[in-house]
Order: structure tokens, then C-alpha cells, then sequence
């Protein structure tokens, strides 16, 4: 049986923690002059990945 692969994609994206897997928020790149502080404030923080989403990136990230 061949080896197991990450999707390393998948692996520059999310991390691994002890409750499931974190993921950055979108829309921080840029033209940011226009967006509030409050707003860029508010993805500076990471997330969670929804419960939904853990059986697939499970399967993207088998050695994690």
C-alpha cells in the first residue's frame, strides 16, 4: 500500500490544535485604507474550521 500524502496546500493553510484545525480570515491582503479598524481588527484573529469541513480536511492532511 502506497504512503499517505498531505495535500500541502492544505497544509500551508490550516494548523493543527488541540480543538481541530485553525485557518486565517480572508479580505487582510489588500486595499485596506478603505476597510474600518475595527473591521481589520476583527480578521486579525484566526479561526476555527466549521465541523462540517473537518471530515474533508482530514482527509487532506492524514499525518496531522
Amino acid at each position: 500500500m502506497p504512503k499517505l500524502k498531505t495535500n500541502r496546500a492544505a497544509a500551508k493553510r490550516f494548523r493543527k490544535t488541540a480543538k481541530g484545525f485553525k485557518r486565517a480570515q480572508s479580505h487582510r491582503r489588500h486595499i485596506l485604507t478603505k476597510k474600518p479598524s475595527k473591521r481589520k481588527r476583527q480578521l486579525r484573529a484566526p479561526s476555527m474550521v466549521a465541523k462540517q469541513d473537518l471530515v474533508r480536511l482530514e482527509q487532506l492532511l492524514p499525518n496531522h
